[in-house]
């Protein structure tokens, strides 16, 4: 039994542990009985794209598979006989909220008290057709009618709302529920893969769509768009007698009208919590209760569309519904849209756009841009721009703010799109205002701490303002885990982007005070070992200790001594890696910043380190667990191989190698190599997609590549574009604890490591750079005005903002500082482009000023040419599209940098031979002034690469 099956095993039996303690301790409860009609048969239908079933006695929606996909289906349809009670929602479905001669809101819902449908006479094209009125209460003064038809070949739901009285209603809230097979409960990943699928919403009203895509990444994709005048204002999860779960998701609602909920549910912040009274079940099992209210204080939430209500006049009749589109591959999806003339935007270089950053937006639509309005008005300058192809409408945008901004787009035919944005801080002055919050608000000095957590970079609570030193899930406080261990990888990470003198002064008295000795062993037999916390609860031996009373410290999540002091989690190790690896990239590259240690001392710690982590005991076993799966941040490992074969450490550059190839090796052999302590997971793919294509496994490189690609979106909107899938890491490191889909968690910057790397192999792939920059971008969100960053942002339509802790920030800048470049393409649609930086564009000369945060990595993408430094900084970067010539403006010498040290990769591009080179790198010496330095194309034989044809 691999690790995979047993990691998925024990989380069943945990499952299983939690379901039997609460039948041993509450008094039993009937279970309903099933009201959807399964035992009276479905009806089978086929359109050109679907295989259709719907239940005879409900008309709901019972399986709609994609044809050509050998079975597999976007609904739940194996769950259904578990799904077919009252208050699980399927799709054929509606909610509503009314108000009359306003009096109160009055909810509705065909799902609560589901009765046999009255079905009506059908004609073609309609496939089913019935009256709603008797899963509604006799009281409800609309009638609802519910369609399903084929029109222009698209199979479609309809519903028809009919004002039975004479009187005007108010429609508060209208929702058509979203139920989609993301149940991977008592999967192995293999199946899981094969038969589940995620949704993500494009909350973008006229404009809006849901795209749902399979967990392995391939296959068909289903977008889900509007039928007739049906806006997508929001989306939030439906109610359901399952609660959401790591193992499920949840289903949810595409919210036509929003006024009612923002006046209730959001307003009473609803949406379900978690408390501490159930740690020790939840956490790692993923049960999930609505047991206290939102601990955060209630601010003013501003939706992401406006939330509006309507009229229904009496007798009037309103009709809403939604097309069911499918596209061949997630990476077409836009061109689906395109092609069923629904409007398409495209932002470049993403949502995300610092101030120093001219963005680019570009639209398809079947009608012209009237008007674009801008909220706030004074956020972003907007003017139309000369489009690069005739069916497309262009815009310039300049940031002029800071947070959330949203464009609102009307179009000629009375189209209302909108478009989310984030503005932020220039990339390199936001790094620099995280380095400073870090290293003031965030630095722990206090020598007298009984558990020697002195002096070090700690987790924060902004709503407090203050150092987070306690906390019952006792890695958050304990320097420990990703929660713990985010603020430190943080800073240690903050400094390879952007380095400070002051900073890194800090950082070493972390290392030598507390990271080497305390969080890691300094001899011994656990020498090198990490710990998994360094705060741990012990009342008897620290009596003056104040653990918090308030807290409830008797679950599992309260660690005692012999756990805290455990080496056996394999995912605190790249931690420890990537601060060592941080600092001696410093020592070895700049001058006079690093003073504790030479640049050996770092390189050897972080080789050590690595060596214990992928150790193994007499009988075969690994003496750290979890590591012979793909751990978060092991794209550390490969980067110190390749320093230590560029130092010429041989022998243990072979160490590494060896230990890496076996894993690498098991891989290979397995369907899907990736996996976490969690049954389902977005961790593992980065490390195990660069081992195996370093290894020469491509198709298992692949076969992680498609996973990212099936769960991080291409979306216009700032808070899904590029945010790889993470809904349960609330419970291990945020202040507000619940299953809920989270907005730029560490996902993002992770999983965009192996998308651009990808990229910078086959550029003609514009999807990865486009999803891989937003998500190596998506850090830089995080980080508030003043420089704390939060762990990430909440989703759910109550709280729409960042959590209070930090948390496991640091893993997601990771993300950023491995990413941090600008990417030069010449797009098929868009023509010449920088993300990162800002072009100028004039016949075939090409100039452009990186832009990002650390201004030392360059590709241009028609040449394949990736340049990058070691040291010193790109100010510009010139190129001719006819000749090939490429042409570097480097920065003047600094107090600490006097050389440039510059590496010329992918294509065959030379330098000035003056220029020696040292470990692989070209030396050019710097002085007061910019330095120009020309690049020669030394091969012509080497075309340049034709662009992929059009999809």
């Amino acid at each position: 039994m691999n690790q995979l099956t047993r990691t998925f095993w024990v989380l069943a039996a945990g499952c299983f542990v939690a379901v039997s303690f609460f039948a041993q301790t509450s008094t039993p409860t009937p279970v309903p009985p099933s009201t959807l009609g399964l035992e009276n048969g479905f009806s089978e239908f086929e359109t050109s794209e679907f295989k259709i079933k719907l239940v005879k006695q409900s008309q709901t929606l019972a399986a709609l598979e994609p044809n050509g996909a050998n079975g597999f289906d976007f609904t739940p349809a194996d769950r259904l006989s578990i799904r077919a009670r009252d208050g699980f929602y399927h799709f054929g479905d509606i909610k509503f909220t009314l108000k009359t001669d306003g009096g109160e809101w009055v909810d509705y819902s065909t799902a609560s008290s589901r009765k046999p449908v009255l079905p009506l006479t059908v004609q073609a094209p309609d496939i089913a057709r019935s009256d709603l009125s008797a899963s509604l209460p006799a009281d409800c003064p609309i009638r609802v009618i519910r369609t399903w038809t084929v029109r222009d070949g698209k199979f479609v739901l309809n519903f028809e709302l009919i004002n039975k009285t004479d009187k005007p209603i108010e429609i508060g809230e209208l929702g058509i529920p979203m139920v989609f097979n993301n149940i991977i409960t008592n999967r192995k990943l293999p199946e899981a893969h094969e038969k589940n699928s995620f949704s993500d919403p494009y909350i973008g009203l006229d404009a809006g769509y849901i795209q749902v895509t399979r967990l392995k990444g391939n296959g068909p994709a289903l977008v889900v768009v509007p039928e007739g005048k049906t806006p997508f204002e929001a989306y939030q999860p439906l109610r359901e007698p399952a609660r959401p779960q790591q193992t499920a998701e949840g289903m949810f609602e595409w919210v036509v009208r929003s006024k009612a909920l923002a006046e209730n549910e959001w307003s009473r912040s609803e949406m379900p919590t978690i408390g501490n009274e159930l740690f020790d079940l939840i956490l790692f099992l993923g049960h999930s209760d609505n047991l206290k209210e939102n601990s955060l204080k209630r601010l003013n939430i501003s939706p992401w569309n406006p939330p509006t209500s309507e009229i229904l006049a009496p007798k009037a009749k309103r009709e809403i519904g939604v097309r069911f589109l499918l596209s061949d591959k997630i990476q077409n999806i836009e061109e689906t849209l395109k092609a069923n003339k629904r409007p398409v935007a495209v932002g470049i270089p993403g949502y995300v756009l610092p101030n120093d950053i001219e963005g680019k937006l570009f639209l398809k639509a079947p009608s012209k841009v009237t008007t674009v309005e801008v909220e706030p008005t004074d956020s972003m300058t907007v003017t139309a721009a000369k489009a690069p192809k005739s069916d497309l409408q262009a815009f310039a945008i300049k940031s002029n703010g800071w947070g959330r901004s949203r464009l609102t787009i009307s179009y000629a035919d009375g189209t209302r799109q909108t478009i989310q944005y984030y503005l932020t801080k220039p990339s390199r002055q936001a790094v620099a205002d995280l380095g400073n919050f870090l290293f003031t608000k965030q630095w722990y000095e206090n020598p007298s701490d009984p558990f020697k957590r002195s002096p070090s970079v700690m987790g924060y609570d902004r709503e407090a303002d203050k150092i987070v030193e306690q906390d019952q899930r006792v890695w958050i406080a304990g320097l420990g885990d990703e929660g713990g261990g985010g603020s430190w990888v943080a800073a240690a990470m903050k400094q390879l982007v952007e380095p400070k003198a002051e900073e890194i002064a800090k950082f070493e008295r972390f290392i030598d005070g507390v990271i080497w000795g305390g969080l890691q062993y300094m001899d011994g037999q656990n020498k090198y070992g990490v710990r998994k916390s360094m705060l741990y609860y012990s009342p008897d031996e620290f009596p003056a200790f104040p653990y918090e009373k308030n807290r409830n410290w008797t679950t599992w999540a309260s660690w005692k001594k012999d756990q805290a002091m455990s080496v056996g989690r394999g995912y605190n190790y790249p931690h420890v890696v990537a601060a060592y690896w941080s600092i001696y990239r410093n020592a070895r590259n700049t001058e006079g910043l690093v003073k504790n240690h030479s640049w050996d001392w770092y390189l050897d710690q972080a080789f050590e380190t690595t060596k214990f982590a992928f150790s193994k005991k007499p009988d075969g076993k690994y003496v750290v667990g979890y590591v012979e799966l793909g751990l978060m941040e092991g794209t550390i490992f490969l980067e110190l191989l390749k320093d230590l074969k560029r130092e010429g450490w041989t022998a243990k550059a072979a160490e590494i190698e060896k230990l890496m190839k076996e894993r690498a090796d098991h891989w290979a052999a397995e369907e899907y190599p990736f996996g976490s302590e969690m049954a389902w997971d977005s961790t593992g793919q980065e490390e195990v997609y660069a081992w195996c294509k370093y290894f020469g496994h491509p198709d298992k490189a692949m076969v992680s590549l498609n996973s990212i690609i099936g769960y991080m979106p291409s979306i216009p909107h700032w808070g899904y574009n590029g945010n790889a899938r993470r809904y349960w890491d609330f419970l291990y490191a945020a202040k507000l604890t619940r299953i809920e889909r989270q907005i730029h968690h560490y996902g993002s910057g992770l999983n965009a490591i192996p998308m651009l790397d990808h990229y910078r192999d086959d550029p003609t792939d514009e999807h990865l750079l486009r999803v891989g920059y937003a998500g190596g971008n998506a850090a830089l969100t995080n980080i508030d005005q003043e420089g704390f960053a939060s762990a990430a942002f909440h989703s759910y339509p109550d709280t729409l903002k960042w959590d209070a802790y930090s948390g496991d920030y640091g893993m997601n800048f990771f993300g950023h500082a491995m990413n941090a470049a600008t990417y030069v393409a010449n797009m098929r649609d868009f023509g010449w482009q920088a993300f990162g930086g800002n072009i100028r564009v004039n016949g075939d000369r090409v100039m452009v000023t990186p832009r990002d945060s650390m201004r030392q990595r360059i590709f241009i993408a028609p040449f394949r040419l990736w340049l990058t430094l070691d040291a010193g900084t790109f100010e510009t970067i010139e190129l001719n599209a006819g000749t090939r010539a490429v042409k570097i403006t480097l920065s003047p010498a600094t107090g600490n940098v006097k050389t440039a040290r510059l590496r010329i990769e992918n294509a065959p591009y030379g330098i000035d031979p003056s220029f020696k080179s040292e470990r692989g790198a070209y030396s050019i010496p710097l002085d007061g002034k910019s330095k120009k330095i020309e690049l020669t194309d030394q091969s012509d034989r080497i075309p340049v690469p034709k662009q992929r044809p059009k999809r």
